[in-house]
C-alpha cells in the first residue's frame, strides 16, 4: 500500500494585516471629525442668536432717572445696573463711574438720545410760548435734559395758603399745560412740595397729605381737560425735598411748589412709577 504524502501546508505570514487596523482607525477618525464639526456648527448658531439677542437688549432706548449734575457714578438705565423689569427680560449694563451723579440710567444710542431731546425740546418750546408771561415774573419755571420736561410752579400762583383748591387764576394756566399735554403719549407725573411749617389748619395732619393732596387736585384737572389717566401720577414730598433754605421767608416760598415732570417718550415706554423717577431725580439740599 502506497503511502499517503502528506501534503505541507505552507503558513507564511501576511505582513499586511495591519492594513485592517488601520482603515479601521481612519474610519473612526473621519467620524470623529464630522461628529465635531456638527457639534461646532450648531453652537455658533447658537452664539449667533444670543449675540443678536444681547445686541437687541443693550440697543432698547432706556432711562435716566437723574438729572444731570456734576461728576459720580452711575448705575445704566433703572435700574440701570438693575433695570426695572417691564414684562420682558434686558441685559444687564456695566456702571458707568462717571455718570454716577446722572441717576441711574441706561445706556441709549446716540439716534434714540438725540431723538428723545428733540421731542422734550418741542414740548418745551410749546410751554413756554403759552406762559411766557409768568416765567419772566419767575413764577414758573421750565428746565429739560434728554429724558424729561420739568416744569416747576410756584405754589402762590396755584394755591392759597394751607389750601389744596385751586385759584381761579391758576386753572387756566393749567389748562394751557393740558392742551400742550393733551394729545402727546408722555407720561406726566405731578409733584406737591411744602416748607417745613407745621400745616394748622387742622383739615390735614401734616406737610405730607397737604402737599399730596396739591398733587391730586392738578392731576384731577389734567384728567378733566383730556389727558389719559393712565399716563398720570401724583406725588407729595411735604417739606423732604427742599430746594432752597427754610431759615428766611424768600427759601420758604421756593420751596413751596409744584413740579410736572413730562417723561419722553423713550422713558415713558418703561411705565416707571412715580416714586422710582422721583428717587432718581432728587436732588440733595444744600
Amino acid at each position: 500500500m502506497k503511502g499517503r504524502r502528506r501534503r505541507q501546508l505552507d503558513y507564511s505570514d501576511n505582513h499586511e494585516r495591519w492594513l485592517v487596523s488601520y482603515a479601521d482607525f481612519i474610519t473612526l477618525l473621519f467620524a470623529f471629525f464630522v461628529v465635531m464639526y456638527s457639534i461646532s456648527t450648531a453652537r455658533e448658531g447658537s452664539y449667533r442668536v444670543l449675540s443678536d439677542s444681547i445686541v437687541r437688549a443693550l440697543n432698547t432706548p432706556l432711562l435716566a432717572l437723574k438729572r444731570e449734575s456734576s461728576g459720580g457714578v452711575e448705575m445704566p438705565d433703572a435700574w440701570s445696573a438693575g433695570a426695572p423689569d417691564t414684562g420682558s427680560s434686558q441685559a444687564m449694563i456695566p456702571l458707568k463711574p462717571e455718570l454716577l451723579n446722572r441717576g441711574l440710567s441706561r445706556a441709549e444710542p446716540g439716534d434714540a438720545a438725540a431723538e428723545s431731546r428733540g421731542e422734550i425740546d418741542r414740548l418745551a418750546g410749546a410751554v413756554e410760548n403759552r406762559v411766557s408771561d409768568f416765567i419772566d415774573e419767575e413764577l414758573i419755571k421750565v428746565e429739560r435734559n434728554d429724558y424729561w420736561l420739568e416744569i416747576e410752579i410756584k405754589a402762590q400762583l396755584l394755591f392759597a395758603s394751607g389750601s389744596r383748591v385751586l385759584l381761579s387764576d391758576a386753572v387756566p394756566v393749567l389748562e394751557n399745560f393740558a392742551s400742550v399735554l393733551r394729545d402727546v403719549p408722555n407720561l406726566v407725573n405731578v409733584e406737591g412740595f411744602t416748607d417745613n411749617v407745621p400745616i394748622r389748619n387742622g383739615r390735614f395732619p401734616s406737610n405730607w397729605e397737604l402737599s399730596a393732596a396739591r398733587a391730586a387736585t392738578v392731576v384731577r384737572l389734567f384728567e378733566e381737560n383730556g389727558i389719559a389717566p393712565e399716563r398720570l401720577s401724583a406725588t407729595g414730598y411735604g417739606e423732604h425735598r427742599p430746594i432752597a433754605g427754610n431759615d428766611t421767608p424768600e427759601g420758604r416760598a421756593r420751596n413751596r411748589r409744584v413740579v410736572l415732570v413730562v417723561m419722553s417718550s423713550a422713558a415713558s415706554g418703561e411705565r416707571l412709577p412715580g416714586i422710582m423717577l422721583a428717587a432718581g431725580r432728587n436732588r440733595a439740599a444744600g
